[in-house]
């Protein structure tokens, strides 16, 4: 099943250089039916990157502009009248596809952002009095960019919990961004094949859950939880007045998938404290909510989960 995976990752790096940490939390999200919600700035291929994941899997993949002027039906859809015979049909929104790709997600008021929410957890949509269920795999990919600062809505904390990983993209290395500049100039990026079936991507998911963790690691799991809760319970009281809200049970059960689908990306079919310790930032960073004291101090939600980390004794 590893091998799979290196050969989804060499035609993953035909159209992408580098980016291995936006590469994993993607295949992760894909392994564990969540969604990813990705920071950068404009032009570190973060649309290159799920639209050579769609190719390179076979599967359907749509992009969808947020802007201030977008509305829900734009995105899930709505019913249409037809004066010919008074009747109405559905006209379906770009949403029902496999991998959607939200572009700049907060660039869109609360309305629009908040259609996402039930399509997000439920797995399906509700347009007019009809449901539909769409087909798995089903993947989020939302962007948001950190230095836009006007015509941008903050998103709301319970679509934030929605998602299963919060992952910051940087700038390539130097060595990385002259193969980028070569290639780019050259046109020369190679075209991603499909190289892994629908089937293969179900029987990698089915891993996961075979995956062991020991008891241990999961009371590790929800101590750390708790401790964004309650901190003074775990001699942190130094961070208490840093934090306004802790994490939410969703955090608990991301936390515990992503650990079994990191084990098994590194070869391993049991759960380490060290896999723990690769994803909690990813999981964790945006479902803390910081005092305003922590915010005007400059503190950030990873120093927070990283003092957690350093206090809580590993098991």
């Amino acid at each position: 099943m590893n091998k799979k995976i290196e050969i989804l990752k060499q035609e993953l790096h035909k159209a992408v250089i580098g980016q291995e940490a936006l590469i994993e939390g993607l295949l992760i999200g894909l392994l564990c039916e969540g969604h990813i919600l990705v920071e950068g700035v404009p032009g570190l291929a973060k649309t290159t990157t799920i639209n050579a994941f769609a190719k390179a899997l076979g599967l359907d993949f749509k992009r969808i502009q947020f802007t201030p002027d977008l509305l829900p039906s734009d995105i899930i859809g709505a019913q249409i009248y037809n004066p010919q015979d008074h009747s109405f049909s559905i006209k379906k929104g770009p949403l029902f596809t496999n991998l959607l790709l939200a572009d700049e997600i907060n660039r869109a008021p609360a309305k629009v952002q908040s259609a996402l929410l039930e399509v997000m957890q439920e797995r399906q949509v509700t347009i007019a009095d009809e449901s539909f269920k769409l087909k798995a795999p089903f993947l989020v990919m939302a962007t948001q960019n950190p230095i836009e600062q006007e015509g941008v809505y903050a998103l709301p904390e319970a679509q934030l919990d929605r998602f299963m990983m919060k992952i910051v993209v940087v700038h390539n290395s130097e060595e990385e961004e002259l193969e980028i500049m070569r290639k780019g100039a050259s046109k020369s990026f190679g075209s991603v094949q499909k190289v892994l079936s629908l089937e293969s991507l179900h029987a990698l998911q089915a891993e996961i859950e075979k995956i062991h963790i020991d008891k241990e690691l999961e009371h590790y799991i929800v101590r750390l939880i708790s401790a964004t809760r309650d901190p003074e319970k775990f001699e942190l009281g130094n961070i208490a007045d840093k934090l306004m809200y802790g994490a939410s049970p969703r955090a608990s059960i991301d936390l515990y998938k992503a650990a079994k689908a990191k084990a098994f990306l590194r070869g391993n079919d049991f759960v380490t404290p060290s896999d723990i310790g690769y994803v909690i930032h990813d999981v964790l960073r945006h479902r803390i909510v910081l005092s305003y004291e922590a915010r005007a101090k400059g503190v950030s939600t990873d120093e927070i989960i990283s003092q957690i980390i350093e206090t809580l004794p590993i098991p």
